[in-house]
């Protein structure tokens, strides 16, 4: 069912997330009330009118395209943390963060994206990256390849010797080990920076224009669309002990994803060794 649905739907997709961004992201952007801007956990856990309204759009869109699948958000999952055992169930699932990036986009900036993934028992299936304001979707399905507005993408092996830049976790969202594991990446050959939206570093490590990411948290919504495109673009992603991450949970953190195999685990060691 779930792969002939993939075979007809992917445009239909497409057109309901940028639909909803259309209807409730952009037109927020630059110009959100002080009153549409809350913070969840934190200073730097931020959540908007935008976040929830586009988060209930797409929920609405996706399961009539799919007509008994659910939908795992990070919004629902706030307000209901039993709204994630259905990345365990047998529904299709469709994960979604309607703005990843919210901290970007409160600030005005351009970096920030929408993330739909569709999953099914633990496995995910197709990917969308839709990045409103910079103008471009990216697309995966598995084993069928990754796009970026039609072209596919191929994230390549660094150039030998190269410098490796690494996207990192922020400080506030690591335990003290995790802390201690990334310090294992300040060595000689490795630049690492503080990360910005999460799917649009995982585009970056599909287009070959970024080498790895070492995160520390496994929220699915941030994950599960960037891991299947970069896998799908030639990369791969690894745990601290070298499995590959599950977006239903229990992962040992941090993790790394990198344009290639070799990369990959140049990098969990580095961490494992920190």
């Amino acid at each position: 069912m779930i792969d002939d649905f993939l075979a007809g739907n992917l445009t239909a997709v497409e057109e309901a997330i940028r639909k909803a961004a259309a209807a409730e992201i952009l037109p927020r952007h630059r110009r959100l009330a002080d009153d549409e801007i809350t913070s969840k956990s934190g200073p730097h856990d931020l959540v908007t009118a935008a976040d929830r309204l586009a988060e209930e759009h797409l929920t609405a869109s996706l399961t009539v395209l799919l007509p008994g699948s659910v939908v795992v958000g990070e919004e629902a999952v706030h307000a209901d943390p039993a709204v994630l055992d259905a990345l365990r169930g047998d529904a299709p699932v469709w994960i979604v963060d309607p703005v990843d990036g919210t901290r970007q986009f409160v600030r005005g900036e351009d970096g920030f994206c929408t993330l739909v993934a569709l999953a099914h028992r633990g496995e995910t299936l197709a990917s969308w990256t839709y990045a409103p304001t910079l103008g471009f979707m990216a697309t995966a399905v598995r084993g069928s390849g990754a796009f970026l507005d039609g072209v596919r993408l191929h994230s390549g092996e660094p150039a030998p010797g190269a410098v490796l830049e690494v996207a990192t976790s922020h400080p506030d969202y690591t335990t003290d080990a995790q802390k201690q594991a990334l310090l294992g990446l300040r060595t000689e050959g490795i630049r690492p920076r503080p990360c910005g939206s999460a799917g649009l570093e995982y585009l970056a490590v599909a287009r070959g224009e970024l080498d790895a990411t070492a995160f520390s948290w496994e929220h699915a919504w941030d994950h599960a669309a960037g891991l299947l495109l970069v896998t799908e673009a030639g990369g791969d992603h690894r745990t601290l002990t070298g499995e590959p991450f599950r977006y239903t949970g229990g992962n040992t953190l941090p993790f790394t994803a990198a344009r290639s195999a070799a990369t990959a685990e140049r990098i969990r060691a580095l961490l494992a060794t920190g």
